[in-house]
């Protein structure tokens, strides 16, 4: 072949391919009310699924069913102390955390993607997805330009941007939109750390639009907008809402970011069922007027682990519950429920006859399982490392320690006897005086103090089980350390020289338990060994213990409490094998082993 023909023929194929991937790209910009997809109006309609709350192995089925109720866009989540594990020290691998494959199964199905990387995204998790590391620097604020602060977070978006880089739309990705902070306008005015933020991810090169998220009030829009941003409101419940916000930050699309088809439901409460009804007129009015939304969340997912985060209102502290069901449309297994159906009802009225063709992908199958006899099988008190000195009491923040459980120790000089109050519990407490219990202190119900009996030792020893909770996710108060954050007094005494023990309650620490003698004194570990017929999901009942945590083959399944709603925890076949399954109960007050078995569902109805 001629040499000139075939450098030509070479020069005319790279030159389609490079045009054929030009086609390819599109473009999503937005004018001074719509949002643009390749230059023409588009109308967002997104459901929320949050990767880390959802087993790897189901995301594909979640979108899915997202895609077949009518949404073409998933929103997301980044959670950033879910992937900064310890300081600067990042994953993007392991178990539920590799987002780059989310996004890429978001793009597979033909799914658009809303990132929202905070660094502060409230969600009901742990201090709002900002790293508690950072709660070991004692003066320090967060959401704003303190320094120590915010060379945290400029590390933080140097790691996600090169992981999100590749799936933007201006790379052929998925991700048409990225939000800048989360629901600021109800927290600060420091505008300056906003436009930061901003430029933070530009300076990366995330080169797609920006929007913000807030509540429909005044104060909190020109609180928390952001010039040429897109506005976000949580919710865009009516053409009120829409219109202030058009009229408080003129010249850019306006849009529902929170529109809420559930609600998140707090330890001690009945579960939150809001209206369906008047939820599909809202819809309704945003289908027909092409507003714009995002459906907060159409799918919850669990709160595994350690993860579930707290409120603190006129109610005081209010721990979340470990599932994150949130009545939303899509329920915690991946059921649809009858929510979803009414809203699929709503949205197909206004698509074309091809997407009105999508089907929902096959359900997830679940199992009951048989009675599993438990043993008990350790003590806590057989499981405590060497401990930390300190003259008075510190938060777990002082001692790295960012989750789990502490034991402070000390011996009574002085006063022996009296009333105990500890300033301040951060959150739940059972209390010994050589090794007898004496009782309990909780800080959802606001109590800090408890009367000790008199002993019958020269010296008592005194022993604060302390157990953290979820930390505080929204508003003023997420500085929430952990522990015992000041000192405990007896009778006004303060008790000095303490021994602290360190029980993070991670996958190491469980891996290293060994059966013991177990002793009769609250803190016991119980185990069981179950063998499934086959693997699917299941609930595990933990009616009949009363307030810990559940382990399945070393898979943290998240806390329990008998106070409910919850008593079940979810447990996704991805966790179980075939042969023997491992079951490991924690509970901080209960004695007896009981058996437990597995549901269907999180309840019965």
């Amino acid at each position: 072949m001629n040499f000139k023909f075939f450098s030509f023929l070479l020069i005319l194929f790279s030159f389609l391919q490079l045009q054929a991937q030009k086609k390819q790209n599109h473009t999503f910009t937005t004018d001074s009310i719509n949002f643009l997809l390749d230059g023409k109006p588009f109308q967002i309609i997104s459901g929320e699924i949050h990767y880390a709350r959802v087993p790897h192995e189901y995301w594909k089925h979640r979108i899915q069913m997202a895609k077949a109720m009518g949404c073409n866009t998933i929103a997301t989540y980044v959670f950033w102390n879910y992937h900064e594990v310890k300081e600067g020290i990042f994953d993007f691998e392991t178990e539920n955390r590799n987002l780059a494959k989310f996004l890429q199964e978001a793009k597979d199905e033909n799914m658009w993607v809303l990132l929202r990387p905070g660094p502060y995204v409230c969600a009901e998790w742990d201090l709002g997805g900002i790293p508690p590391y950072l709660l070991s620097v004692p003066d320090i604020k967060l959401r704003c330009m303190d320094p120590r602060y915010m060379k945290a977070v400029e590390r933080y978006v140097q790691k996600l941007s090169d992981v999100v880089k590749p799936y933007l739309i201006t790379n052929g990705g998925p991700i048409i939109m990225v939000q800048v902070e989360n629901e600021y306008g109800s927290y600060g005015n420091d505008k300056n750390y906003l436009y930061r933020l901003m430029n933070l991810w530009k300076e990366q090169g995330i080169n797609v639009p920006f929007y913000t998220s807030d509540g429909p009030t005044t104060y909190m829009l020109e609180a928390g907008s952001v010039n040429g941003c897109a506005v976000g409101l949580d919710p865009c419940g009516n053409i009120n809402d829409y219109n202030l916000a058009r009229q408080m930050v003129p010249g850019v699309p306006v849009f529902g970011s929170e529109i809420y088809p559930g609600w998140l439901t707090h330890w001690g409460e009945e579960w939150q069922r809001p209206d369906t009804e008047a939820l599909v007129q809202q819809i309704s009015f945003l289908m027909e007027n092409k507003i714009s939304f995002n459906f907060y969340v159409l799918h919850g997912g669990t709160n595994f682990g350690f993860t579930a985060g707290a409120n603190s209102g006129g109610s005081g502290y209010q721990p979340d519950v470990t599932s994150y069901d949130y009545d939303a449309p899509i329920n915690e297994q991946g059921l649809p429920t009858p929510k979803y159906f009414a809203l699929q009802k709503e949205i197909l009225k206004h698509k074309t006859k091809k997407e009105q063709q999508v089907k929902m992908p096959k359900p997830i199958e679940s199992m009951e399982l048989p009675q599993i006899g438990m043993k008990e099988y350790s003590s806590v008190w057989d499981m405590l490392p060497e401990p930390i000195m300190s003259v008075q009491p510190k938060p777990f923040e002082a001692f790295n320690l960012y989750q789990g459980f502490a034991v402070y120790k000390t011996t009574l000089i002085g006063h022996k006897s009296g009333i105990l109050t500890i300033t301040d519990l951060h959150d739940y407490a059972t209390v010994f005086v050589d090794g007898k219990f004496v009782g309990t202190i909780d800080r959802s119900k606001g109590e800090k103090s408890i009367k000790i009996p008199l002993s019958e030792s020269k010296n008592p020893v005194l022993e604060i089980f302390v157990e953290a909770m979820g930390r505080i996710n929204f508003a003023q108060e997420i500085i929430d350390r952990k522990g015992i954050t000041e000192r405990v007094t007896l009778n006004g005494m303060t008790l000095m020289n303490w021994e602290v023990y360190c029980l993070p309650m991670d996958a190491d620490f469980i891996a290293k338990i060994k059966s013991t003698e177990v002793k009769n004194k609250e803190g016991k570990f119980f185990k069981g060994v179950f063998v499934p017929d086959k693997l699917a999901d299941t609930y595990i009942d933990v009616s009949q213990y009363q307030k810990g945590v559940v382990w399945v083959n070393n898979h943290n399944l998240g806390r329990f409490w008998n106070i409910g709603p919850q008593q079940r925890l979810y447990c996704p076949a991805t966790f179980l094998k075939e042969g023997e399954n491992e079951i490991l109960i924690f509970d901080l007050l209960q004695h007896e082993a009981k058996p437990v078995c597995g549901k269907k569902g999180l309840n019965d109805d």
